[in-house]
């Protein structure tokens, strides 16, 4: 069994939905420029996503009721991203024993708090990895899940086979996310590569909307309302 297939069945066994490879080389700058010279140095990253409960996120538009909301931040949340950290450590070890080395970046853990970002974009490793493309609301849309996935990423030297190329978006005119917005921050603009998020996304409207509410207030609306989400 190739790298490839036995870290894909890793990953798979231990309750990932996604599991796929991307050659970073034609985002080097942007990477570089993000997280700095070190990562950016990996060539190739695995992208790895587990589903939200889509009871859960139908949930979302009550969301200010306490018990719905907690239960998104845990379950659609906290959970997974933990359990995505456990996952790309397992596998981070499977390829340092395998001879190469191996990078894992923390499902949710912000190191630049003026641009409000991690330090390597694991939408864009999804991506690159052929699992969807970066819709108006600038997060992941997946044919099979539209934006209800969490993501982890491992950076690496291993060589293994890219899996997929990126698709071409497929929000068309589609404005949901952008409508419902309660604070506005996404412009409706489609995504292109050589443009900045600002120029569709104002992250920081998010960031006061969210800190000036209760302690455990959530929206996620963006990603309740996706018709790439919501189709059964």
């Amino acid at each position: 069994m190739g790298l490839n297939k036995e870290l894909s069945k890793t990953a798979l066994d231990e309750g990932a939905d996604f599991f796929g490879v991307a050659d970073l080389s034609s985002a080097h700058d942007f990477i570089k420029e993000q997280g700095g010279k070190e990562v950016a140095s990996y060539p190739r990253a695995i992208s790895l996503g587990i589903r939200i409960i889509d009871s859960i996120v139908d949930q979302l538009p009550q969301r200010e009721e306490r018990a719905v909301a907690v239960n998104y931040r845990h379950h659609g949340y906290d959970i997974i991203n933990r359990r995505l950290d456990l996952l790309a450590s397992r596998i981070s070890s499977q390829i340092q024993n395998s001879g190469y080395e191996a990078l894992p970046i923390p499902a949710s853990e912000r190191y630049d708090d003026e641009r409000i970002c991690a330090v390597f974009s694991h939408k864009l490793a999804a991506h690159l990895a052929g699992h969807g493309w970066i819709g108006k609301s600038c997060m992941l849309i997946t044919p099979e899940a539209g934006p209800r996935v969490r993501w982890i990423t491992i950076l690496t030297d291993a060589p293994l086979n890219v899996t997929g190329t990126s698709p071409d978006e497929k929000c068309g005119n589609c404005t949901e996310c952008v409508d419902i917005c309660p604070v506005s921050a996404f412009t409706g603009s489609a995504f292109k590569e050589d443009e900045p998020r600002e120029t569709r996304y104002d992250a920081s409207r998010c960031e006061k909307y969210l800190h000036e509410g209760t302690k455990w207030e959530v929206c996620g609306l963006c990603v309740y309302i996706c018709p790439h989400g919501r189709k059964k």
